[in-house]
């Protein structure tokens, strides 16, 4: 078993009036099968409404299903002798950093989580150094947070999840309410992470681009899994992903439509270095 593994896992949001009857009821989860080994880095994809974010919520046991089970680290998010333990493996960094981060210093509010979990203070400080660093964030350790960058606020937020040493981190959707250049130093350093340390990763997301050097990708549409793969096999499916209302990197499309045209180009080509290799090749 993997790090994280679900089961047939079904979630179904219940529609109530302003009685509290019910009014309907909608599957937002539709029997979702992962396996995700310790130390990979897998993404999940979908437009608004897919079910990405609800699943995501499961891994940390933020929600339980309806039906079916998740397990972290072998144990069940319905156990609540677990919950404390489960949430410590599986750490979330949600869309808006400053829902996360409390502290007037940058290194008290990344020693925050492990002060809860009565980790010694030297300790703690060990652990808000290393998380710092790990993010490149450390020589604003002593900055307020209020005066930082949203990608700046962002890494201080996985920083501060790191410091409880998770064996998993899952992002939902981190960089939405970023700018591109914020977006990009999240993800490198989300990849450094995976990389370096061996952590994880569960990245939720609708940027294409963010993906590309993921292990697996999943994508999903009306709470199913709709396709898996690798990411080339995945962006190698345009016209599938259009059909799911997903975009596809930039220089994937470009490569694509130039195929269309008749130009012995690769299928899945991700990045531009890639691009110009086989573009030089069809001369």
């Amino acid at each position: 078993m993997g790090i994280i593994k679900t089961d047939k896992l079904t979630f179904e949001y219940i529609r109530r009036d302003e009685e509290g009857n019910v009014e309907g009821i909608t599957r937002a989860v539709d029997e979702v099968d992962l396996d995700v080994k310790q130390g990979s880095f897998i993404a999940i994809l979908g437009h608004n409404g897919s079910g990405k974010s609800t699943l995501a919520k499961h891994i940390n046991a933020i929600l339980y299903p309806t039906e079916g089970t998740v397990w972290v680290d072998g144990m069940d998010t319905q156990d609540e002798a677990h919950l404390w333990d489960i949430r410590q493996e599986a750490g979330m960094v949600f869309q808006n950093p400053d829902n996360q981060i409390i502290g007037q210093v940058v290194e008290e509010d990344v020693g925050f989580g492990p002060e809860n979990m009565g980790v010694p203070t030297r300790e703690i400080w060990e652990r808000v150094e290393e998380s710092l660093k790990a993010v490149g964030m450390y020589e604003y350790r002593k900055h307020s947070p209020n005066k930082l960058s949203g990608g700046q606020k962002q890494r201080v937020s996985i920083a501060g999840v790191i410091a409880m040493h998770p064996k998993c981190i899952i992002l939902d959707e981190p960089t939405a309410m970023l700018d591109p250049n914020g977006r990009k130093e999240v993800i490198r350093a989300v990849r450094a992470l995976n990389d370096v340390e061996g952590i994880t990763v569960v990245l939720i997301t609708h940027y294409m681009e963010e993906i590309i050097h993921a292990d697996q990708v999943f994508v999903m549409d009306q709470g199913h899994v709709a396709m898996k793969g690798s990411p080339r096999e995945i962006f190698s499916r345009v016209e599938e992903l259009r059909k799911l209302r997903l975009d596809v990197p930039q220089v994937t499309l470009l490569a694509h439509e130039l195929r269309e045209e008749g130009l012995k180009l690769p299928e899945g080509i991700l990045t531009i270095e890639e691009f110009v290799e086989a573009l030089s090749r069809c001369r």
